[in-house]
């Protein structure tokens, strides 16, 4: 666990031109422990992608992309060690796993804090610069998945002012595979 507080990193949106830093950040992300059940994509897929993906994927959640962000955490030594990426799903469209989109609202995906980082308040400072930009673009609510056996990040989306909505759903065949759907709604308080 870090020593240092939320208040010693720099917490902002990505630029389109730091596609290489996005790229290594999401790979220590798939390193982690419990990236298989944090994240839909392995290591391996990610690290077969060619530089064009990470390029695309920067200049999407960039600096002025109007359709999401992603925010990153740097350390006092310019080390990015966090990251959450906001989508912006538009009411009457199909979300990314197929399910209908019910009200415009922002989804975070690609959560993750470098462990050492951890414990902090850091992942709060990350979910507070999304949710403030998802707020911007006017969006009735902000949702997550996170899987059912995840504990430790369900605490922490607990803590950044997110609770279950009481959706489940699956995405895959084995029904262990399940996922809370955690939301935070426009007026909620924060």
């Amino acid at each position: 666990m870090s020593t240092s507080t939320s208040s010693d990193y720099v917490v902002r949106g990505i630029r389109p031109d730091e596609w290489a830093a996005v790229k290594q950040l999401r790979l220590d992300a798939l390193q982690d422990p419990v990236a298989h059940i944090a994240f839909l994509e392995t290591y391996e897929d990610a690290l077969a992608r060619p530089d064009s993906f990470y390029q695309e994927r920067a200049v999407g959640s960039g600096e002025g992309s109007r359709a999401a962000r992603q925010f990153i955490a740097e350390a006092p030594d310019g080390t990015w060690v966090g990251t959450v990426t906001v989508l912006l799903e538009e009411a009457g469209a199909e979300d990314w796993a197929g399910y209908p989109v019910e009200q415009r609202q922002g989804h975070v995906v690609g959560v993750f804090v470098q462990p050492e980082h951890r414990g902090n308040g850091l992942i709060k400072a990350l979910f507070d610069a999304g949710v403030a930009w998802a707020w911007e673009q006017d969006v009735e609510r902000v949702r997550l998945f996170v899987h059912a056996d995840n504990v430790r990040a369900q605490g922490a989306y607990r803590k950044a002012g997110f609770g279950p909505s009481g959706r489940v759903v699956s995405f895959s065949k084995d029904e262990a595979e399940n996922e809370l759907e955690f939301v935070l709604e426009r007026g909620s308080g924060r």
